[in-house]
């Protein structure tokens, strides 16, 4: 601590300095995210979403013109670290870009400033306190690879969430048309840890639109999906939006001082691991599988798009490494929350009444190529109407129904231009009699299907209707013998 901190904290009480040279306890980043929120008390709030198995606080940093309510249109951003309790560089960047964006917004940065305007932002320091008490304590010259990577009741908590990859791939398997927000798995908390409950509930509580999840072991950006389709093989498994979801990992690793950048050797040394030579990214189950991991849930349960992000080859490098990671990832933490910007978002409302629709469905057909598909991942519409749907340039057709109310759809063209906003779509549905509700639900699920399946295939699918009667207590009962079988 400075001699100027010294005396601030003698006459005040409060010390603004943040030494990115230290790793900090739980008790110093509760203090310096204290700090923050005094220092910019119009931009910040502070909230806890839980305790750990050892009741030490999670707490989140949030940072936004109007802090506390979600403001219409804007994307909710998430970035998450030290999920593995011995993995800390994210713990400490997290910590000094808390500090980068206060400090900045008050400097009349233009770019921060501009980029609060657009954007809600939630950071969690720490999902893993007790795990980081564990190995912050252990001699450096002795802490193993695993010493802290768990909670303190030994549980990776990156395996600890429901495995909706099996239900997933269950409903592929089976051709049960269910693609999203599959949520009747995150029932019981009994079944989960203390820090996966905390964290599965945030997740479910706001309209996240983009998250990472930031660990340390390698130098890649990794994205869903994380669970191999083929149980015990380590083999690409690939999701609805893979496009969007590399273009999301190629937008950090590529603003990384390196992690896109043929200048290091591998972490492990091997050519499997040589991600420098593949753009710094890589698809998780083709790294290796991993069942109950946070990315796909984020995917599989909510709006939510979520990618891990190594950091560094050493899990818990000394303070003095600090400076030169933070410098290393800087410009890649501010352009990756700059991609929540990207896509298609809007409001749809009753054409009659302009009252805002929650929960309407929201699908995108690429049409950029002559072979024209559909994503088989809808978003839903926020209470208030508003939706996101992040997308890579292209040509699309947005299509959007909801319960009655005939369906529409608009052609769109994809651009995302750098620092934008997303492109403006909004829907006045017209609410339409139970007839022709049926007629336009009928006409835009045989548009969604199309070039999904043949017709010989499509008539072996459960319906919508059948699957929203299928008891959840027999859903649960799927999940589990998948879980078993795995």
């Amino acid at each position: 601590m400075t001699t100027l901190c010294v005396v601030l904290v003698a006459i005040v009480g409060i010390c603004y300095g943040f030494d990115i040279k230290k790793h900090h306890n739980q008790e110093e980043l509760e203090q310096t995210l204290i700090d923050v929120h005094t220092k910019c008390p119009n931009i910040t709030r502070l909230y806890s979403i839980g305790e750990s198995a050892e009741d030490r606080p999670l707490p989140v940093i949030e940072f936004s013109v109007h802090p506390g309510q979600h403001d219409l249109l804007k994307p909710e951003v998430k970035l998450v670290g030290n999920m593995h309790g011995n993995e800390v560089v994210g713990r400490e960047l997290l910590l000094k870009l808390a500090v980068f964006l206060c400090d900045e917004y008050k400097s009349e940065n233009k770019e921060i400033k501009r980029l609060l305007n657009m954007t809600r932002i939630h950071i969690l320091p720490t999902m893993n306190p007790d795990g980081y008490e564990l190995a912050s304590t252990a001699d450096p010259k002795e802490r193993t690879w695993l010493e802290g990577r768990a909670n303190a009741r030994g549980v990776d908590l990156n395996r600890d969430f429901p495995d909706l990859d099996s239900l997933l791939y269950y409903f592929e398997n089976n051709k049960i048309p269910r693609y999203d927000h599959l949520l009747e798995f995150f029932d019981s908390e009994s079944k989960h840890q203390p820090e996966t409950n905390a964290v599965g509930k945030w997740i479910l509580s706001l309209p996240f639109v983009l998250s990472a999840n930031l660990h340390e072991g390698d130098l890649v950006a990794n994205y869903p999906f994380d669970a191999s389709r083929i149980a015990g093989a380590n083999q690409y498994a690939k999701s609805a939006d893979d496009a969007t979801f590399r273009s999301l990992a190629q937008s950090y690793a590529n603003a990384h001082a390196h992690m896109a950048k043929p200048d290091h050797p591998p972490c492990d040394g091997t050519a499997h691991d040589a991600f420098s030579q593949q753009g710094g990214i890589t698809n998780g189950a083709r790294w290796y599988s991993v069942s109950g991991g946070m990315q796909d849930f984020n995917y599989l349960a909510t709006n939510a798009f979520e990618i891990t992000l190594e950091l560094s080859c050493e899990k818990f490098p000394p303070a003095d490494a600090l400076p030169t990671l933070w410098e290393d990832n800087k410009n890649a933490l501010l352009n990756f929350l700059w991609q929540a910007q990207t896509g298609v978002k809007g409001i749809v409302k009753d054409a009659t009444t302009g009252t805002p629709i929650a929960d309407a469905v929201i699908w995108i057909k690429n049409v950029t190529s002559n072979e024209s598909f559909v994503i088989q991942h809808p978003v839903t519409t926020a209470a208030g109407g508003d939706y996101w749907r992040l997308l890579t340039p292209g040509k699309f057709e947005v299509i959007v129904q909801a319960e009655g109310y005939g369906a529409m759809s608009k052609a769109v063209e994809v651009t995302n231009a750098p620092q934008t906003e997303a492109l403006r779509v909004d829907f006045f549905l017209q609410p339409s009699a139970d007839e022709e509700q049926a007629v336009n639900s009928a006409e835009a699920n045989d548009q969604v299907s199309e070039d999904g399946a043949s017709d010989a295939d499509s008539q072996s699918y459960l319906t919508e209707e059948d699957l929203e009667k299928m008891p959840a207590d027999q859903l649960q009962r799927i999940l589990e013998e998948l879980q078993e079988q795995a």
